[in-house]
């Protein structure tokens, strides 16, 4: 794709913007499918109960791994080409996942689930996307717009396990089957997104700073230790959320009702985060999200009836959106065009790192740290607690800084 003409307004922002919303509402359906079912699914194959989290752990760790090579992707041939490859994975991910559960295969199962997280370092792009071609004002607007796009997937997706969980003989083979035609369907939307490939640098012109370089910027940094730890907490609780429900007692349904009320929380708050950024400022945004994480800790904390659950994985959600919008609106001011495929890969690859981490901790946590399911989410709730302080500590320091600095 070359570059077209210019369009006042930001009238090209908004039409990427819909395109990318429609993206993250058919597309992005498939994370909640895999974050509601492959614990569930895992626990059936698992060796040992304390893995029954190890698929969304690798599926996180794909994510990862995957970073920086798919901001290079799109640095050099352009967002559609690089949202394309992810949509192809998500496909070849959720057949592999089938073919798993056929076999009974729990090594298959992961490696499927590995190649689902291409799909999920992709996602993770078209918040970035949206701001290719939006001004500055725009801007924010324009992640939370894309962000708010994944309320029709946390519709979408757990419908769709409803649907097909138990469609086939093989519990879960009728959802990774569904995921696959997820990706074939939404990987047509891409062909109507409108965003130049990045031109490439002219001999001698400026590089921009280096990775170390952008890491000592104090807003870079703050940005991606919030980044990390909204998300990685986020993650944290709601991996473990369908165990917890269904060890509680209740039904696979429940679990199913929970993520999707859970992942509507992230999302809905999007429509207005970003007026509230502009209006108010994204470091108090950010830490608004901060506490409404810690929140969602002390009510989980407070008891495991139904409705423990359902407020919990709400604020959980909410409180992720403010931390994650803030944080992402943050660094995207903070670079320059020319350092966007560097700081952006090596952002999400220490974004999803930390949410690695914090997935494959959550089934130990859970499974392995007490005698019940009750002490297991205790222990996964109260784990919050010091990265909070860690992520609220360097924003106030931030925001103590001699301006001058």
């Amino acid at each position: 794709m070359t570059d077209s003409a210019y369009i006042p307004d930001d009238a090209r922002a908004k039409r990427n913007v819909l395109v990318l919303v429609a993206a993250q509402a058919i597309l992005g359906a498939q994370m909640p499918m895999i974050f509601t079912i492959a614990g569930l699914a895992g626990s059936t194959l698992a060796p040992n109960p304390c893995l029954a989290t190890l698929p969304i752990t690798m599926t996180v760790l794909g994510s990862m791994l995957a970073a920086t090579p798919v901001s290079a992707i799109m640095q050099k041939y352009g967002r559609r080409t690089g949202f394309m490859i992810g949509a192809g994975f998500g496909a070849i991910g959720g057949a592999i996942g089938a073919y798993g559960l056929f076999t009974a295969n729990f090594y298959i199962f992961l490696l499927g689930a590995l190649l689902t997280g291409v799909y999920m370092s992709n996602q993770g792009f078209y918040r970035f996307a949206a701001t290719d071609t939006a001004s500055d004002s725009y801007r924010p607007r324009a992640i939370s717009y894309v962000m708010a796009g994944g309320l029709l997937s946390a519709v979408l997706g757990p419908q769709l396990v409803k649907v097909t969980a138990d469609a086939m003989v093989i519990p879960f083979m009728g959802t990774y089957l569904a995921v696959i035609a997820v990706n074939v369907i939404g990987s047509f939307l891409f062909l109507a997104l409108d965003i130049p490939k990045p031109k490439a640098p002219a001999f001698g012109a400026p590089a921009g700073r280096s990775r170390a370089e952008l890491l000592r910027d104090p807003v870079i940094a703050v940005a991606v230790i919030c980044a990390t730890v909204s998300y990685a907490l986020m993650n944290l609780v709601m991996t473990s959320s369908p165990l917890a429900v269904v060890g509680c007692g209740f039904e696979t349904n429940d679990a199913a009702n929970v993520v999707s009320a859970h992942v509507l929380a992230m999302y809905a708050p999007s429509f207005f985060t970003g007026h509230l950024i502009n209006r108010f400022g994204v470091e108090r945004i950010v830490g608004i999200g901060l506490m409404i994480l810690a929140g969602a800790g002390a009510v989980a904390l407070m008891g495991v009836d139904l409705e423990h659950f359902y407020i919990a994985l709400i604020l959980l959600g909410i409180g992720w959106n403010f931390g994650f919008v803030g944080a992402t609106t943050m660094l995207a001011g903070a670079h320059a065009p020319q350092e966007r495929g560097r700081m952006q890969g090596m952002n999400d690859l220490l974004v999803f790192g930390g949410v690695t981490v914090a997935s494959l901790s959550s089934g130990g946590l859970m499974n392995c740290s007490g005698g019940s399911p009750q002490e297991g989410w205790m222990a996964v709730n109260l784990a919050m607690a010091p990265f909070l302080v860690l992520a609220g500590g360097a924003l106030i320091w931030l925001v103590m800084r001699p301006r001058e600095a």
